[in-house]
């Protein structure tokens, strides 16, 4: 048992519950009407093996840096529970029946946006830019936006400019979310060497840098209604969801140092992205002829069509 607790540990599971979030209540905004519940089980299920071995392969990496830290020196490889080698065999194990999976029950194109999020956190993030750049969270965390791809392709088949604009509101929530977590462990993270925002520039410069990205996610997250992709239901609460975080941007900035309010607004921050894709999951249930169909683009298509959605 102890092993096997270890091993789900290297997944990182409590991170994992929020991609999956994101990676499924895309497949119900397609306007395909609701996916067939094993379609969803099946994304689910790779969605969260794929993101686990990227995880566990992270890791096997990080060992070195991760003996610094006091939240990371206890997971199962720095501690000695875990062999490295066991650790990066797990995640690549992982990541390879998550492809199988996607490719046999959802589709092709899925598969390949699945691997791409884990070879872009693992290769890009994780080897490149974590230890090279203070930007590294800014272009890294990319990785984290590929669930909603992955979820849309999976239902729809292809990705059109709906599916890109779930993509970039992941990609521009990522850094206000993740450096209010920075400034809580900028001595930690100075003490492994990784050079983190608040580490190189300062906490003043990092709060300005939260800000700014948060202007620009707020009028990002009610583009989509603007253009006809959602309706009233979901405008508000992105507004709504978006005023909440902005205020939380203004109050960290206007406090010196490192206060409570870095914490808050993290935490914040993991239900404000888990809410706003809710909402659009409930939009798209809404009736929809009061809102004007904005045009198709598509800008990848999958040739098949998804397991399980006949017709398509």
């Amino acid at each position: 048992m102890a092993v096997a607790r270890d091993l789900l540990a290297l997944t990182k599971p409590r991170v994992i519950s929020l991609l999956l979030v994101t990676a499924v209540a895309p497949m119900y905004i397609t306007g395909l009407g609701a996916p067939p519940l094993s379609l969803v089980g099946w994304v689910l299920l790779g969605g969260f093996l794929m993101a686990g071995g990227a995880n566990a392969i992270n890791m096997w990496f990080d060992q070195d840096i991760d003996h610094f830290m006091s939240r990371t020196k206890l997971r199962p490889v720095p501690s000695g529970r875990i062999p490295p080698r066991a650790a990066l065999a797990f995640g690549v194990g992982l990541g390879s029946l998550a492809f199988a999976i996607l490719w046999r029950f959802a589709n092709p194109l899925s598969a390949w946006l699945a691997l791409g999020g884990l070879l872009f956190y693992v290769l890009v993030y994780t080897v490149w830019l974590k230890r090279s750049t203070p930007q590294n969270i800014v272009i890294g965390g990319a990785a984290g936006a590929f669930p909603p791809l992955v979820g849309y392709a999976a239902m729809a088949g292809h990705l059109d400019l709906v599916a890109f604009y779930l993509f970039a509101i992941i990609f521009y929530w990522t850094p206000p979310h993740f450096w209010a977590l920075a400034l809580l462990k900028k001595g930690e993270y100075a003490k492994a060497g990784v050079p983190m925002l608040p580490v190189v520039r300062g906490e003043r410069e990092t709060k300005v840098q939260m800000l700014i990205y948060t202007l620009i996610l707020i009028p990002l997250t009610i583009l989509p209604a603007l253009f006809g992709a959602f309706g009233l239901i979901y405008a508000v609460t992105a507004l709504a969801l978006g005023g909440r975080f902005l205020w939380y941007n203004f109050q960290l900035l206007r406090e010196e140092g490192v206060t409570p309010t870095a914490w808050k607004m993290y935490k914040y921050s993991l239900a404000y992205l888990a809410l706003l894709f809710l909402a659009m999951s409930v939009d798209r249930s809404m009736p929809r002829e009061a809102r004007a169909e904005a045009p198709e683009v598509i800008l990848l298509d999958q040739p098949a069509p998804a397991a399980g959605i006949p017709g398509r």
